[in-house]
């Protein structure tokens, strides 16, 4: 009898950590973009996609992983998101990042730091840096197309057109 109540016992605390692993990969999803919430940031800082991160709650060091290498446009600028991007978070203020990088005229750039001040993002690329409305972050872009996607997708579809199938 005590060998079966055993057995029952460890079934069950094996499903509960099963079920626990399974539920949290969806919660890590959303999770990520909830964290840079608590630490006063927008989600549109880091793109669809990501799929998880590793917090160090003592220490603020993260890292961040995302579907894999992420490009996109956003008005006259190009950024490209590695795969895992890591860096140190704190209340407005992400430092010593390193996998996301901006292409400013014809150089890549890697951003640095990010500190929020009030409504305002400021990017670091070490001793340049620029502004921006925190509300233009309020959405997160897509890997590929940014927030244009419908109008990547009409660009796609229109050079169809010019393929001949002879």
């Amino acid at each position: 009898m005590a060998s079966l109540l055993l057995r029952i016992t460890i079934l069950v605390l094996i499903s509960f950590a099963v079920a626990a692993y399974v539920s949290g990969g969806e919660d890590d999803t959303k999770a990520v973009y909830q964290v840079l919430q608590e630490y006063d940031f927008p989600v549109g800082i880091i793109p669809k996609g990501a799929t998880g991160y590793k917090l160090d709650n003592t220490t603020g060091k993260f890292s961040l992983y995302l579907n894999g290498t992420c490009k996109f446009s956003i008005d006259s600028y190009e950024l490209e998101y590695k795969s895992t991007i890591t860096g140190v978070i704190r209340k407005d203020k992400l430092s010593s990042l390193s996998g996301i990088k901006v292409k400013v005229i014809l150089l890549w750039l890697g951003i640095s730091e990010v500190i929020r001040d009030d409504d305002e993002l400021e990017f670091s690329v070490g001793i340049a840096s620029a502004n921006f409305p925190v509300n233009n972050f309020d959405e997160s872009p897509t890997c590929g197309c940014g927030f244009d996607c419908v109008n990547a997708n009409e660009k796609k579809v229109n050079l169809n057109r010019f393929v001949s199938s002879s």
